[in-house]
């Protein structure tokens, strides 16, 4: 069987799981939900490190055990130009050349600008940023920005921290159908089985944060999503039956003698 592996800005991930690191009750449930949860890719807002002394920041000095991939984000950002400018920071401070682009002109709803999130990620891809923005589910739009360079797409399920689970399935399908690049549903998720609903629909990952870290147990949280992210995943490649309208019995009447 071939493996299947994912593969993002040319690097190998053995997980599926892209885990936030802010909201935990304090840093040891943190570092005990990651392990739980076996992500290799860690995001957190940029706004919160300290990116003068970043080895020594209150955030990624609980983080220094096992190597990491970080995806700092640009959150709080409402325009390109400022997300631009915050991910140039982050580069230069030594944390990263990945970014996730988040752009909010809402404050109430915190959905995606779709138009600035489509400028800022040809800026970075241009200056050579391994590029995830986050976005809508709206599959032109997904595709834009595949075509602008994004190295990943990330739609959102439903509004950043409702919890309310995959509202458009069916868009979220269509991303993944005409997609040439992962896609990983960020945002809205409260549950293992919306985890299990995203990736029987083809996704490649999931990212998330309050689901775990506001969970009265995050550690067995991260744990339950990570199982449902490896169950969604082998469904969606086993391949699953057709629906039907009627029902089908299991066994062949026609080879039973009744008498």
């Amino acid at each position: 069987m071939k493996k299947d592996q994912l593969v993002i800005g040319g690097k190998a991930l053995s997980s599926r799981f892209f885990l936030g690191t802010g909201r935990y009750p304090n840093p040891y449930v943190q570092n005990q939900a990651i392990e739980a949860s076996g992500a290799e890719v860690l995001t957190f807002a940029i706004r919160r490190v300290n990116l003068d002394e970043p080895e020594d920041d209150s955030i990624l000095q609980h983080l220094q055990e096992r190597p990491f991939t970080f995806l700092p984000n640009t959150s709080g950002a409402s325009t390109a130009e400022e997300a631009v400018r915050i991910a140039r920071m982050a580069r230069a401070s030594g944390l990263s050349d990945w970014i996730k682009v988040e752009i909010s002109a809402n404050a109430q709803t915190l959905l995606p600008d779709p138009i600035e999130t489509l400028k800022a990620t040809e800026q970075l891809v241009q200056e050579g940023f391994t590029v995830l923005p986050y976005t809508s589910d709206d599959p032109i739009l997904c595709k834009r920005l595949e075509e602008a360079g994004a190295a990943a797409v990330m739609p959102g399920g439903a509004p950043i921290g409702t919890g309310l689970g995959i509202l458009n399935p069916y868009n979220i399908g269509l991303v993944v159908e005409s997609a040439d690049v992962p896609i990983i549903v960020d945002a809205g998720l409260g549950s293992a089985q919306d985890v299990v609903q995203a990736m029987e629909l083809g996704v490649d990952g999931i990212l998330m944060n309050t689901p775990v870290a506001r969970a009265k147990d995050p550690v067995r949280m991260a744990r339950a999503m990570k199982l449902a992210i490896e169950a969604g995943r082998e469904s969606y490649l086993a391949g699953r039956i057709d629906k039907r309208r009627y029902a089908s019995a299991s066994s062949e009447y026609e080879h039973l003698i009744v008498k």
